[in-house]
């Protein structure tokens, strides 16, 4: 799906934890979503794709893990697509950042019709990694062996590394690891630039540079490889639609440096001019270009510039998540999992424990029919009637966006000293308590939000006398 992925290593945040995000977005503006634990019991030994019919025989002792998996009714035609999520040995995995590519590539490695792909990789994979290395490596073993029907980023991430891993063909891939002190924003369109092979820092399908060389491919010549000259697109869509994600994002964190919006050369990876926050990665995962002309609410700018590019933050948008691995608690409690669904500028992310048997029923119970009691629909609402009145109601967004962070973050402040001396089923209890107290936070704050936008709006239509 057409998704935007953020990555910032321990050393480019303020608190010194590894953060991984991503938007999944969708084809259309509806596509419900929820937030769900997925037991060993529940995890299937024999897979089989909805999508492809694959099969793939799965090891026998999985762990625990989150996922955002689509609702009951469409798993059943569609699949799970679980997203992402993290596992009980602290692993995150972010699946997918739908990716372009070349003919050049699809020549010599066709994709496999029959092969893996985003429905299905987080399920195969992430219940049964220990690390964000064995993540990849695990990963890399599926897509020799199954091939893939798509081209695709992949996020793994532990306490201590994020490596961002991308299909090549059928059949190929890359990896590398973020630097600890770098941030990375993928927007739909191949990122891993320069290359080495046969370093602790990179990952690669094992005949990847042999490839290379045999089919001429490397398009800068001499001994070093930019992968993304090599296997992405270069089509003017890009420049439209997902070059200037990655400008925005960009110029949001390294606001000194002046790059034009079209450039095709921006760094994989960049150090930050601060360090950066959670506010930061929902930011700018929520932007439409603010304070330029191509912003969509820019009362002063041309139709023409307004709908220039594709933004972050879209209709489209159905959940966010950022998936934090904490490195100054006790690591029973280090996995926060921040969830938010809907349109990313009209909704407010909230803070839960990964660590839980169970997640809230307002964000884990999302039915295909519309329910004002459910997060993910009462989100929809807000930016229905929000988007309408962009400037209206935006200070009203803003206090809710502010106060469910704001509450999430206390209460994890309040239960972390707490939880850091239980164990076994008196934790699990206590962090599903914080989840329960966070999730009704967050859903009061929307139910407020909403009364006071009806109440402002209720004033200004047009049928009055």
């Amino acid at each position: 799906m057409p998704c935007t992925t953020l990555l910032a290593g321990k050393k480019a945040t303020v608190d010194g934890s590894t953060m991984i995000a991503r938007n999944e977005d969708y084809g259309h503006a509806l596509n419900p979503k929820r937030f769900v634990v997925v037991k060993p019991a529940d995890q299937p030994k024999e897979y089989q794709s909805i999508t492809t019919k694959c099969k793939v025989d799965l090891p026998d002792n999985p762990m625990q893990y989150t996922a955002l998996p689509e609702n009951d009714t469409k798993i059943k035609t569609m699949g799970e697509w679980a997203e992402g999520g993290i596992n009980s040995a602290n692993v995150t995995m972010s699946a997918t950042e739908t990716s372009t590519t070349n003919s050049r590539v699809l020549g010599v490695d066709p994709l496999v019709k029959k092969g893996i792909g985003e429905e299905d990789f987080v399920t195969i994979v992430l219940p049964y990694i220990h690390s964000a290395r064995e993540g990849v490596q695990l990963l890399g073993k599926y897509l020799a062996k199954y091939g893939t029907y798509e081209s695709n980023g992949v996020i793994f991430s532990d306490k201590d590394e994020i490596w961002y891993m991308e299909t090549i063909g059928g059949h190929h891939w890359a990896a590398k690891r973020v630097p600890d002190d770098c941030y990375v924003v993928a927007p739909n369109w191949f990122t891993i630039t320069d290359f080495e092979f046969n370093t602790d820092d990179t990952m690669a399908s094992d005949d990847l540079e042999q490839m290379i060389n045999d089919h001429h491919m490397n398009v800068d010549g001499g001994d070093t490889y930019n992968l993304r000259h090599i296997f992405g697109s270069h089509m003017d869509s890009d420049y439209e639609y997902n070059v200037p994600r990655e400008w925005y994002i960009q110029k949001l964190f390294n606001p000194s440096d002046d790059e034009p919006v079209d450039n095709i050369d921006l760094p994989f990876a960049r150090k930050p001019e601060h360090k950066l926050t959670l506010e930061d990665f929902k930011y700018a995962l929520s932007s439409h270009y603010q304070r330029t002309a191509y912003d969509i609410y820019n009362e002063d700018s041309t139709d023409a510039e307004r709908h220039q590019f594709r933004p972050v933050g879209i209709q489209r948008n159905q959940e966010i998540h950022v998936l934090q691995i904490r490195n100054d608690v006790p690591e029973k409690i280090a996995g926060i999992c921040w969830i938010a669904f809907g349109p990313n500028p009209y909704n407010a992310i909230a803070p839960f424990y990964a660590n839980v048997n169970d997640t809230p029923a307002t964000y884990r119970d999302t039915a295909e029919k519309f329910d004002i009691t459910k997060m993910y629909w009462i989100s929809h609402v807000i930016a229905t009637i929000g988007d309408d009145h962009h400037r209206r109601y935006n200070m009203t967004i803003e206090e809710m966006q502010r106060s469910t962070v704001a509450q999430g973050r206390h209460i994890l402040l309040e239960t972390d000293p707490v939880a850091e001396s239980l164990d076994g089923s008196e934790l699990q209890a206590k962090l599903e308590e914080a989840n329960n107290k966070i999730a009704d936070a967050a859903y009061q704050a929307a139910m407020k939000c909403l009364g006071d936008m009806v109440k402002n709006g209720t004033l200004q239509i047009q049928l009055n006398h």
